[in-house]
């Protein structure tokens, strides 16, 4: 291949490869629960669009190609909700998902009061748990989210600032 992978602010023009990465990467946590209404499967292009618009969404990219993709934001209480990572399943396992996520804390640190992350992910999500803990996310307890998954809540202080690693 030759070519590296980078890690970039989402721009309005990737929105479509964003909208078809997450389809193609949430449909193995679809079958691991039986459950093809998990969000990502169900949500719009026009949602997908918005959130680029107000969030802050890093892609990975392969030349022209987005292959990994994170969205976070800081809400009222000053936590980086993180959400929607992912990373085409040919190149998952070469440290992207790390990548992302170290990216996306960093840009909700700069010029943010955010004092801790936050993420989830489904109960039987082992390489996903596995990857937050890694990057020193700890359990903080689980609630049900509105397709009937069981999602673990996970967070770490915000150590501001944050190295990008990216």
């Amino acid at each position: 291949m030759g070519m590296s992978v980078t890690i970039s602010a989402a721009a309005t023009q990737d929105v479509e490869q964003i909208f078809r990465l997450r389809y193609l990467c949430f449909q193995s946590e679809a079958e691991l629960y039986g459950n093809y209404r998990i969000d990502p499967l169900v949500q719009t292009l026009d949602a997908v669009r918005a959130e680029v618009e107000a969030d802050l969404v890093f892609v990975a990219r392969l030349g022209d190609e987005v292959v990994g993709s994170v969205r976070g934001l800081t809400d009222a209480e000053g936590t980086g909700q993180i959400g929607e990572l992912c990373v085409h399943p040919r190149l998952q396992g070469h440290g992207l998902g790390a990548r992302l996520l170290r990216a996306v804390e960093s840009g909700l640190t700069a010029g943010r009061a955010t004092t801790r992350f936050r993420i989830h992910t489904g109960h039987r999500s082992e390489g996903n748990l596995r990857l937050y803990r890694r990057e020193g996310y700890a359990r903080v307890g689980d609630t049900t989210g509105p397709d009937g998954v069981r999602m673990i809540l996970l967070e770490k202080e915000s150590a501001a600032p944050v190295a990008a690693g990216v």
